[in-house]
Order: structure tokens, then sequence, then C-alpha cells
């Protein structure tokens, strides 16, 4: 072969190999970028760029780890504004609410947690606003959980107060629940069940259902019994759409805790299935609905068979 030859041959090969890593060069480029685009990958092209997509990227991660769960706790209309005792229920419809007050506590609440939960069991909880002040991770929990939760005011003053007092007491503390769990609740419960000292008066006026209860364990007395008289006293007079009151707040409620997995037992062992207090009123409302129905109201002018 002549030198000629060989000169033209060795200036093809170099042109071959220089075109062939240009293609691949590019086309790892290409594969790169559309590597990154199919994994959501955008790079910023300016520092305005940069600085705009982390800024979504932090409110994201505020989003993320929000405890809001951002929930309308809601009851039907014909109980807003209303003060109920209890569900008013057919005889052989065995449900019960179980209902805490004066928490959340970082003890009590945490250990009644844990039995509802054993018992696959929601409740209702009704909190003190500075209780959830003090303890939020406690009040985040029960949300967590599943129960509902209630507003019994800032403060637990029994003394009668002006419009402004009580809607200071009853605002803030549905204010910190939602900041804190996220729950919006339109449950309220008078602070030992005074009706008369303006509280209740501005809690129907913001269409609130003033929830009492018609049965109770007697764990807040001065003298609270022991344990097995807890026990029996909600045992004894269970029936049909009872709101149970209990307390997981407001002093050592550690015969509550003791008593509660014997009575939910002895509950069940009655028949009786648990439900929160918005379970407990869509029930009644849909019996009565119901009930509506199948006896409608006829006028003079008219015939029940026609």
């Amino acid at each position: 072969m002549s030198t000629r030859k060989l000169s033209w041959l060795s200036k093809l090969i170099i042109i071959t190999l220089v075109t062939g890593t240009s293609s691949l060069g590019i086309s790892l480029l290409l594969t790169t970028s559309g590597f990154e685009h199919l994994l959501g990958i955008v790079k910023p092209k300016s520092e305005s760029a940069k600085a705009s997509q982390n800024k979504l990227m932090s409110a994201s991660a505020q989003q993320n780890i929000s405890p809001a769960t951002d929930q309308m706790n809601e009851i039907p209309k014909p109980f807003q504004g209303t003060i109920v005792y209890q569900g008013k229920l057919k005889a052989n419809e065995k449900v019960i609410a179980l209902t805490f007050d004066d928490g959340p506590g970082p003890k009590n609440t945490a250990q009644i947690l844990e039995i509802l939960k054993k018992n696959d069991i929601k409740a209702t909880f009704f909190m003190i606003g500075e209780m959830v002040k003090y303890f939020p991770q406690v009040a985040k929990q029960v949300a967590a959980d599943g129960h509902v939760i209630g507003n019994h005011t800032w403060h637990h003053w029994y003394r009668r107060m002006d419009v402004a007092t009580a809607a200071s007491e009853i605002d803030r503390t549905a204010e910190i629940i939602y900041k804190t769990t996220g729950e919006k609740t339109t449950l309220f419960r008078p602070p030992g069940g005074f009706l008369n000292n303006g509280l209740v008066e501005y809690a129907k006026n913001e269409k609130y259902a003033v929830m009492m209860w018609s049965e109770e364990s007697g764990d807040a007395e001065r003298r609270s019994p022991q344990v097995p008289m807890l026990i029996k006293n909600v045992l004894k007079y269970a029936k049909p759409g009872a709101i149970v009151l209990m307390h997981d707040g407001g002093g050592n409620r550690s015969k509550s805790v003791k008593a509660l997995p014997e009575m939910i037992a002895g509950l069940k062992a009655q028949g009786y299935r648990f439900v929160t207090i918005p379970q407990l009123l869509e029930m009644q409302a849909q019996e009565q609905h119901l009930a509506e129905v199948a006896s409608p109201i006829v006028t003079k002018d008219e015939h029940p068979n026609n």
C-alpha cells in the first residue's frame, strides 16, 4: 500500500472517531436531560427562579409536618344551638358515648388513649384551652387517634361572665384546638354543668351543641369513689344513647384509668358498642327522620289511604 493511500486512510479513521465521540456526547447529554425530566428535576435558570423553587419546597415541607387535619366535626342542624343530655334512640339501639373532660394531660390522657386503642373505641374529649396550650402534643395525639374534640372553655371558670368574657373563653379555646389539632368543633360542654353563667347562652348563639351527660362515673367528686364503685356507677345506669361523663384531667385520675378497662368490658358484655358524640346525634337524627317519613302528619282534609 502506498504512503498516499495510508495517509488518506488515517484521515478517514480520525474523522470517524471524532464524529462517533461527538454523537456519543450529544446522546449522553440528551439522555441525562431526559432522565432528569422523567424524575421531575427542573433546574432554575436564574437566582430568582431558584429562590422561588426553594420557597415552594419550604411551603410544601410545612404542609407535610402540619398537625392540622382541617376536620369539621359536624352535627345535624336540629342539635345546633340546643342543650343535649343524651341520645334518644330505640331500646334495641345499644350504643353509648364515652366522654372525657378537663384534659389533655401528659399522663392520664395518654394512658386512656392506649386503653381506647386496644379496645378499638372512639370517644369524645372536651378540652380546656389552657391545657391544650401546655400539652399540644397530647392534644395532637387525641386527634391523630381519630377521637372527637369538644370545647370546654379556656380557664374552666364557674363564675358569672359577661358576653365578652364568655366569648373569649369559648373562642380562644376553639382557636387553639384548631391550630393545634386541625379539628373545628361545634361541641361545647360547660364546666361543672353550669347553664346560667353566660357561657351556654353565648355557645347557643354561636350554634354550638351544648353537651351535658346522662350518667357519670363520679371520678370528679371531692371524695372520689374507689375503682369498683366507679365501674358500678356506669354499668348500673347504662342505657341506649347514654352519654357518660369521665375525666382525664383536673386532678389525679389514676382511678379513672384503672376503672376504664373493666368498665368497657362490662358494657361490651351488656351488648353495647361505642360511638362519638357526632355519631350519636347523627343516629338520633336519622331515627327521627325515618319516624317522620313512616308517620306523616295527616290534615283534617286528608285520609291516610289516599
